[in-house]
């Protein structure tokens, strides 16, 4: 089948084919067979590379109507906007910014491309775009089993289906072992396929050789171009790791091509990089020059300087202009080798010739687990570039112990069922306000029968919803933000807590916070910092064990400036590291550098920045919920909103 064939206009047909698009890959043509051209929803399972965001375009550039993107993360948004603003005569907007706008202007455009929370900030604030909508497209719908952002997806969907009725769905996923419950749940056909442009062989590293799953029998020869046999010879390195993962990834530069190597931490991702970099793989002037002229931290000439030798990291502690910078460098092979953490594979496209896996397991709290197979295998999806590879190969570093349960854990197994996280108290209540609070449903009936279109209810008998409901309900009717008078309705802090687009939780932090300021003799800048960090909405920060100490002391310093006793927190250390970044934030508002910052507390670049917009957002939010709330303190949320 061919572009031509498509009910596109000309415009539109010669904008794919002068980027090489004319023949549809066959999973795009089952999913033009399957009507995504003619207004039918569609769940597409295919693999990485195989033509998803394609069919995305054809799904809502046929639609009668605005289409909406929505992706899980800010990265993945920019890539998809400017790939949809390349279309012609097709305008396209984005929304990642604050919560706690309806941002109604988005509705002047054909396409927009959004996060799952914007999209479900937006519902929430009245946006009448939200109505017109046609055609919603939901890329990596298998993190509806995320515990983080899985809950708001599925009740943004269901949510999504009531305010804008007959809408047309389309979920896309290259990593899920049960499609066929999710294309039952949003009554959509399915598209499952194993296809992909460029082969992917995925193997095992023990004792000087990989052996991959599409040749069990063959070795890779290090060095050789046909890709058959890779033979890896570590002195010294019986058991292989560091050394052997140098010398897989080497290996692929070697050959011509790029390599993505995923560690489980920043500072070992930082490390291997280093070291790779002083095998000179290929220098990059132009992009370490540009890398030193984001910010003048010590993590960024560090990063400069590995970028000179061909070799970057990638980790969340890096500001996202670094970040931007690299995944372009290495989009345009200017960059050789990435060396990652698992963040990577579930963001934006950079396809390499052979991903290397030296870490299955991290560190979770409670000691060394095994990464989620889904995981690993959206890592290996990256190998193989179409159009630039013959082949792709994904490469997990094992030793003769591991070798075994490598392969049955990861090359042979199926990732995990996608299961709802909705039942988790926390995302309930946050959502069952936000129901009742945007006037969806004003009775536990009306409640169940918005949630009963999400995949949680899917798979729940009903009696079993509706308990979990009514607890909700009562733990929300305690908070004082939803009145239970026979009939439901959000109180005022009920409704600027779920606009705001905090949590429960969060909203009354800050009420206790709040009443707490009102009977201190003064209350300052760090006390409306104090609050808005001690939050659930607010990041954790790394609070190590050379700085406890002098952490606990400024604490003890500013004790009658807080809103908690240091003998009253429950959880002492989540305070303390609470204290630690409301510190980080106050001396960034009293003008101390980015670069003075990161290095006097032992945060990435990334970290800062991250903490300044989510301190802002969470100030703005306490400013509001202070209005509705009967406690006379004083605190400067807006003032220093605008400083941050």
């Amino acid at each position: 089948m061919r572009v031509r064939d498509l009910p596109l206009s000309a415009a539109t047909v010669d904008h794919f084919e002068s980027r090489g698009i004319d023949e549809l890959y066959p999973p795009q043509v089952a999913a033009v067979e399957a009507g995504v051209t003619e207004g039918e929803r569609l769940v597409a399972a295919v693999p990485t590379a195989s033509g998803k965001t394609f069919v995305a375009s054809l799904a809502m550039l046929t639609a009668d109507g605005p289409g909406l993107y929505i992706v899980p993360l800010r990265a993945l948004a920019r890539e998809k906007y400017e790939t949809f603003s390349e279309l012609p005569d097709v305008s396209v907007g984005i929304s990642t910014g604050d919560f706690d706008e309806a941002a109604d202007g988005l509705g002047e455009n054909d396409i927009v491309v959004a996060t799952s929370e914007k999209v479900d900030s937006a519902i929430r604030n009245g946006a009448d775009w939200i109505a017109d909508l046609a055609c919603v497209v939901v890329d990596e719908v298998h993190l509806v089993g995320s515990e983080g952002r899985g809950p708001t997806l599925e009740v943004t969907l269901a949510t999504l289906q009531r305010r804008a009725p007959g809408v047309r769905i389309v979920a896309l996923s290259a990593t899920v072992a049960n499609p066929d419950e999710l294309a039952d749940w949003l009554d959509a056909s399915l598209v499952r396929s194993t296809w992909r442009p460029v082969d992917l062989r995925t193997g095992v590293y023990a004792e000087g050789s990989v052996t991959f799953d599409s040749a069990a029998s063959e070795t890779l020869r290090a060095g050789g171009d046909d890709g058959t046999e890779l033979s890896v010879s570590v002195a010294g390195d019986p058991t292989g790791g560091t050394d052997a993962t140098d010398a897989i990834v080497t290996g692929a530069v070697d050959d011509g091509g790029q390599a993505l190597a995923f560690v489980r931490s920043r500072r070992e991702a930082e490390t291997l990089a280093e070291r790779l970099a002083e095998s000179g793989l290929g220098p990059s002037p132009d992009v370490a020059e540009e890398i030193r002229s984001l910010d003048g931290t010590e993590t960024g000439r560090r990063l400069a300087d590995c970028v000179e030798a061909g070799v970057a990291f990638h980790h969340a502690g890096l500001r996202s202009t670094h970040r931007i910078a690299v995944e372009r460098a290495f989009r345009d092979r200017d960059l050789r080798v990435i060396c990652a953490t698992p963040t990577l594979a579930a963001g934006v496209n950079v396809p390499a010739r052979r991903v290397v896996i030296r870490d299955q397991q991290r560190y979770t709290g409670s000691g060394m687990e095994w990464v989620p197979t889904l995981e690993v295998h959206q890592m290996c999806g990256r190998a193989g570039r179409p159009h630039l590879d013959p082949y792709g190969e994904a490469v997990l570093v094992g030793d003769a112990s591991t070798r075994e349960e490598l392969w049955e854990r990861y090359v042979d197994a199926d990732p995990e069922r996608v299961e709802s996280q909705l039942a988790d108290p926390n995302a309930l209540r946050t959502h069952v306000l936000s129901v009742v609070a945007s006037q969806f449903a004003a009775s536990r009936e009306g409640v169940l029968d918005v949630l009963d279109a999400t995949f949680y209810a899917h798979g729940t008998p009903t009696r079993e919803l509706g308990g979990v409901v009514e607890t909700a309900v009562a733990d929300l009717v305690e908070m004082g933000m939803i009145v239970d008078d026979g009939d439901l309705s959000a109180t005022e802090l009920g409704d600027r807590v779920s606009k705001q687009y905090v949590t429960p939780e969060t909203g009354a932090r800050m009420v206790s916070g709040l009443r707490t300021a009102a009977s201190m003799d003064a209350s300052t800048a760090l006390t409306a910092l104090e609050i808005v960090c001690d939050t659930p909405d607010m990041q954790d920060t790394y609070l190590g064990n050379r700085e406890r100490a002098d952490m606990y002391s400024f604490a003890r310093r500013h004790a009658d400036e807080f809103t908690t006793g240091m003998n009253e927190a429950a959880d002492f250390e989540g305070w303390l590291t609470a204290v630690k970044t409301a510190r980080v934030l106050y001396e960034w508002t009293e003008g101390t550098s980015a670069a003075d910052l990161v290095e006097r507390f032992r945060i990435g670049p990334g970290d800062l920045e991250s903490r300044i917009e989510r301190a802002a957002w969470l100030l703005g939010a306490a400013d509001a919920v202070a209005g509705a709330v009967d406690a006379e303190a004083d605190l400067p949320f807006a003032e220093l909103r605008e400083r941050l």
